[in-house]
């Protein structure tokens, strides 16, 4: 089976709904029978704490792990192109893309659509036992900077800009947009702990994913242009 941590950013309490479901989870693969399970986790997960919502993922390994007699793969990609998404309306109102991520930091982006190619091969093969880590980077690190300067020549404003937030003002914007203070928080600390170098990436041939962000981007201009 494959399986994730729901992504609810408006929950009260953002770390104890993951830890909720990520107990449902373990107690539904225990209880099933299921020996073979992919998860979705995150580059940085190895670590206990410090990294914001990361560090409910890290939770979540260690609860899979404990699973007698099933074979885990624990798939690790960082930032997804679709995140982007989330930018398309502060464009059109404000001609900004902004994040508290520092400009120039170049880190791993990745499609989602890479990211299940991985997880339905490795379901098939079910070539692994215990537990596995595959981490999902991306064809190359990218920059927040000039991940925008892709968009901009995409959609056809050539002045958009990238704007690098305070942790503060950050948390702040996420919670006038509707998500919760806890979920603002922990988002400000994960990037926090990107921009401190905390959480890195180890490049290999075997992880590095083929979609480009170049080729994924006109998916972003149409959902702009279309609005």
């Amino acid at each position: 089976m494959y399986t994730l941590l729901p992504t609810d950013r408006q929950a009260r309490d953002y770390r104890a709904e993951q830890d909720r479901q990520g107990e449902t989870i373990a107690k539904a693969i225990r209880d099933s029978g299921v020996r073979c399970v992919v998860a979705l986790s995150s580059m940085g997960a190895d670590l206990a704490e410090g990294t914001g919502v990361i560090a409910g993922l890290h939770a979540q390994e260690e609860r899979l792990k404990r699973l007698d007699h099933v074979n885990v793969l624990l798939l690790r990609p960082v930032s997804f192109f679709e995140n982007f998404y989330d930018s398309l309306e502060l464009i059109r109102q404000e001609g900004i893309v902004a994040d508290c991520v520092a400009p120039d930091l170049a880190m791993p982006m990745v499609a989602t659509r890479d990211i299940a190619e991985a997880a339905a091969t490795a379901l098939r093969a079910r070539d692994w036992s215990g537990v596995a880590v595959r981490e999902l980077l991306g064809p190359r690190d990218l920059s927040y900077a000039e991940a925008t300067s892709i968009l901009a020549e995409r959609i056809g404003k050539p002045d958009l800009a990238y704007v690098a937030l305070s942790y503060a003002d950050m948390e702040k914007a996420l919670v006038q947009a509707g998500l919760s203070e806890t979920f603002a928080g922990q988002y400000a600390e994960m990037t926090r702990a990107f921009n401190e170098g905390r959480v890195k990436p180890r490049r290999t041939p075997a992880n590095t994913t083929r979609t480009r962000f170049e080729d994924f981007v006109g998916e972003l201009a149409r959902a702009y242009q279309a609005a």
